[in-house]
Parts: C-alpha cells; structure tokens; sequence
C-alpha cells in the first residue's frame, strides 16, 4: 500500500493571471501558500481482475477505460497501470470551496501512482503532469496556480510564461513572519459549494478586456511577496491583500456576491484588517487577517460560521507511508523498492 499527503492551497493574489488567456499574452504571477489541510490518495493491490475506487461514491470497473471518476482514469492511463488496484481519496476539506481541491487530489494521485510503480517523482514532474490531465487531456478551463502549490508547497512566488514555463520562487520569510501570519489568519466558511468552471470560462473569455485589472493584480503578488521577505511586514501584507480583493471583485464574471460582500464588511468592521474570498469564486472559504484577539469579535459578527485552522504546509506533496508487502500485482512496489522510497518525499 501506498498513502500520498498533500496540501490544498490559499492564493493570496494574482489568480486570474495563471489563465492562458493572460499568460500567453504577458508573465502571470501569483502569490500562494501550502496549507496544512490535506488530501490523502491510498493505492494498494486488489486481488479481483478490476479496479476500485472510493472517494464520495465507490465504483468498481472491469478496466481502466470504464472508470468514470475522469481524474482517476486519465492519472491510470498516463502511469500506465490496469486492474488489480485499489484507490481511495480522502480529503480534509470539501471540493468547491476554493482550496484548489482538484489539482491536489490529481497531484496526490499521481505521486501514489508512481511511488506504486517504484518511482520516485519531483515536484516539478508532479504539477506539469497535473497540468497535463487538468488541462489538456480534460479541458478544464483552469489556470496551473494549483497543481504547483500542491506540490510544492510553503509560501511561493509562481511565474507563468507565455512560452508556458512555470517558475517556483520560494519566499525567504523570517520564521517570526511565518509565525505571525499563521498567528492573524482565520478561513471561514460561506456554506456555499461550486464548481469554478463557469466563473473560469467566462473570466477566460473576458480577460481581454480586464487587462489593467489583471495587471495590476499580478503586480501586487509581487509587491506582497515583497511585504514578506525579510524581517516581513504583516500590516502591509494586509493592506495589500484588501487592495487585490477589492480588485479580483472588480472583475465580475460572477466572482462576488451580496451575501459574501456584506460577510467581507462585516469582518472589517468587526476587526479584520483584510481578507478575500478563495478560488475562482461564487463561495467556498473567505480568507481572514485579523488581530488574534479580535477574531472571537469577528466570528460572533459573522453569526459564528465554521472554521479551518490555518497552518502553513511547508512540504508540498509526500509519500507518508509505504508497506513492505508487495501485494498481489506485478506492478507493486517491492520491499527492495519500498525501503528505498522511504523517507523522502516523492
């Protein structure tokens, strides 16, 4: 058996600018971080002649082909591995609420699949061959921010080229500024779920005539990775935050709402000193910097909605846990392979 474990992901500024629609044009850029709320993928044998896979349903296909879990099929076909498999996702999070679920469960799956088949994979390998089954092989009308913050991990600065290369730049922050972030952040929930394709193509097909606002939100991913650097300025870090939310809201496309505009100014006016809602958009979590006494003000203002604990993944996507048995396939990891792949991240 094999068991990965990565991080969903919260973008700070740019998302938008990781689209082709801009980044074919000119540079994208984000400012994201690894969060320590995760999607684990198992992989072990099956003695029957099919494939199982459980996630929110449990289907089991004779072949690769009939697998409907599209995910799950296309990673299959790409490592080149049949039946007698057993696949499990589970994640810490729900999907649509704008942690980047699907690039970490498709960059989960694949470091497992690999590990399974004794290789040993980096973390640039990873998010290009998400990319590849997210975008070109499914059509997905996402940008590529997710799939290298699941597999990297930590707080980076993500360059996108129009000659389609990405660039990881780590951001070299004081461990008492990591400390402080994760001291002030708060990531609370709308109770509202959906999917982000919708909002993505129609913010695809408008990104021509949002050029400036584009611009000038990846221009502020560079200035708050500045914000960071070094001994780090959290209160600048905010002020910029609330300035690219108050972009990112500009844009339309269905990215706000009502309801999550009237949670954004009641959390200011309670004490948050910014904030902005994840993901592509229309709800999921609302993220939160605040003062840490004033986030119990915050929640009683906001009617005391559910929350996730924000702690900052530092290792982008791993191998946690290898068995020594080889199972009942031929294309199982042996013990030899095995010991070999412990203790480093795939």
């Amino acid at each position: 058996m094999i068991i990965s474990q990565t991080p969903y992901r919260v973008s700070f500024a740019g998302g938008g600018t990781d689209l082709p629609a801009f980044y074919r044009s000119e540079p994208g850029a984000v400012l994201s971080v690894g969060l320590q709320s995760h999607m684990y993928v198992t992989v072990s044998p099956r003695f029957k002649s099919s494939v199982r896979v459980a996630y929110s349903r449990t289907e089991i296909a004779e072949t690769v082909a009939e697998v409907e879990h599209t995910i799950v099929r296309t990673a299959l076909e790409m490592t080149e591995l049949g039946r007698h498999l057993e696949i499990t996702t589970i994640g810490d999070l729900p999907a649509g609420t704008g942690m980047g679920s699907s690039s970490t469960l498709t960059v989960g799956l694949l470091n497992a699949l690999h590990a399974y088949k004794g290789r040993v994979s980096s973390a640039t390998d990873l998010a290009e061959q998400a990319c590849e089954i997210e975008i070109d092989r499914l059509g997905k009308p996402i940008g590529k921010q997710d799939q290298y913050a699941a597999a990297f991990g930590g707080i980076n600065y993500i360059r996108f080229n129009p000659d389609e290369s990405v660039q990881v730049e780590p951001v070299p922050c004081a461990r008492e500024t990591v400390a402080e972030i994760e001291r002030r952040s708060m990531l609370v929930y709308t109770a509202k779920q959906r999917s982000a394709d919708g909002i993505l193509e129609r913010q695809s097909e408008g990104t021509a005539d949002k050029m400036a606002t584009l611009r000038a939100m990846r221009d502020l991913a560079g200035e708050m990775r500045g914000a960071l650097a070094g001994r780090g300025d959290v209160d600048e870090f905010a002020a910029l935050l609330d300035e690219g939310w108050r972009l990112k809201r500009s844009l339309g496309f269905g990215i706000s709402s009502s309801d999550i505009d009237d949670m954004y100014e009641t959390a200011r006016r309670a004490g948050a000193q910014a904030g902005k809602l994840l993901g592509a958009g229309g709800g999921g979590f609302v993220y939160l910097i605040a003062p840490p006494e004033r986030h119990e003000a915050i929640l009683e203002a906001l009617g005391q909605p559910q929350q996730v604990r924000f702690g900052i993944d530092r290792l982008g996507s791993r191998v946690i846990f290898i068995s020594d048995h080889p199972g009942h396939c031929a294309t199982a990891a042996t013990p030899t392979t095995a010991r070999a792949l412990q203790g480093g991240a795939a």
